[in-house]
This record gives structure tokens, sequence and C-alpha cells, in this order.
């Protein structure tokens, strides 16, 4: 079996989640947008860190979302309010992104969740949100994508279930 394969079950328990239905209802208000994108920030710039210090960024050339993210928050939420709190979720992701810190395999199976949903479903998803979403836009997608695949294996499939637990939790958390 392919990891598409191995991990379809817990990519369709994440994705069928009330809060992301919600998203792709086009429903969402700024505020809980603006959560969302806190959160993600606060688990990307956490992995890809990590990524980048373990040599996993050198040959993915605008992989890296962090920035982009954290922007994309900051024009949907008023300047003058205190940031949200981190959902439970995401600080206990953020802990186990530390404890794996040094095994590139486990981090590029996070990579594999979470940036190869931007570049497929991100692109639904920035149709139906507030804000410009450049979060969701990539140069050179096709050869990102590409790039990502051949740093893949079936041996990845036990931590990109731990990735879209993570993920998972985090939808039930903000729905």
């Amino acid at each position: 079996m392919s990891l598409k394969e191995l991990t379809a079950e817990a990519h369709k328990l994440a994705e069928t989640q009330p809060f992301v239905k919600k998203i792709f209802s086009g429903n969402i208000t700024k505020e809980e947008y603006a959560t969302y994108l806190y959160n993600q920030y606060a688990a990307y710039e956490m992995l890809e860190s990590h990524a980048l210090i373990v040599g996993l960024l050198n040959d993915l050339p605008g992989i890296q979302r962090a920035a982009k993210l954290l922007e994309d928050f900051k024009e949907l939420w008023p300047a003058d309010q205190e940031v949200p709190p981190l959902a439970t979720a995401t600080v206990l992701y953020k802990e186990h992104i530390n404890n794996i810190s040094n095994d590139s395999d486990k981090l590029m199976a996070h990579m594999y969740v979470r940036h190869m949903g931007d570049l497929y479903g991100g692109q639904m998803i920035a149709k139906r949100i507030p804000g410009s979403g450049n979060f969701y836009k990539f140069d050179n997608a096709d050869e990102l994508k590409a790039a990502i695949r051949a740093k893949l294996d079936d041996s990845l499939a036990d931590e990109a279930l731990v990735c879209f637990k993570f993920a998972t939790q985090l939808f039930e958390e903000l729905a």
C-alpha cells in the first residue's frame, strides 16, 4: 500500500470534522479563521524550524508557510486585540515536534501531511475563506509536489498518522 492509502482513513476523519466543514462552507468568521491561522502558525513555525535545521528544506524551495500564516493572521486579527490563546492540541503538537526534532523521517511525515494538504485541499479552501489567503499561494506548486513526493516512502505512515491525529484534535477543539 502507498503512504496515501495507509493514511486515507485518518485523512478522511480529519477532513470531515465540523470545523473543516465550516471552512469549506464559506461561513467561517474572520475571528474563527484567524484563530485557526494562529494555531497553524505556531505548529508550522515549530515544524519548519526543526526541518530547516536537519536539512529537509534544502531542496524544497517555497515550501515554508509559517510567515504566510502569520501574514494572513495579522490581516484578519485586529491589531489592538490580544492574540488568541493556543489550543491545547497545538501546545501538545509543538511538544511532540520538539521530541522528534532530530528525526528527519518523522519530521518529513509531518511535512507530507501538512504541506501536501496545503498544496491540494488548501487550493479549495483559499476560495472560501476571509482574507487574501496568502498561505495557500505557492510558486511552482507542481515542482514542489514532485520534490516532496521524492522524499516519501511508506515507512512514514505511522508518524503521518500521528500528525493527522493532532490535526483532528485541533479541529475538534476549534469546533
